[in-house]
């Protein structure tokens, strides 16, 4: 299943209100404190993706990403789009780490 909320729609609404709209990718972002993520980004589809239409935009996914995180629901705010997959990403950790603990910021690190 893939949502695009109302949110999400106006702001794509006014991303391209000047421009043509162009297919969106949901693609594995790297994660960094809360491990990977599902990111966003301008991408023409192709023979090895999904592909879904919502509301006059055009999503695609590897199919084998699409078919692991089960569907989407794309959402709009005040930081950017949430992309939440309908399966959990596998959690890659538990925290930041430590790389900031020589900085003398040490929120979270267990020292």
């Amino acid at each position: 299943m893939f949502v695009l909320t109302e949110n999400a729609r106006v702001e794509l609404d006014a991303f391209f209100a000047d421009k043509e709209k162009t297919p969106i990718r949901l693609y594995l972002a790297p994660g960094g404190c809360s491990g990977p993520r599902i990111g966003l980004a301008l991408d023409e589809p192709n023979e090895q993706d999904f592909v879904v239409e919502q509301d006059g935009y055009t999503f695609c996914a590897v199919k084998e990403l699409w078919e692991s995180i089960g569907g989407a629901t794309v959402d709009a705010s005040p930081m950017g789009f949430l992309v939440t997959p309908e399966i959990p990403l596998p959690s890659m950790g538990g925290g930041c780490g430590c790389s900031s603990c020589g900085t003398g910021s040490c929120s979270g690190c267990g020292h």
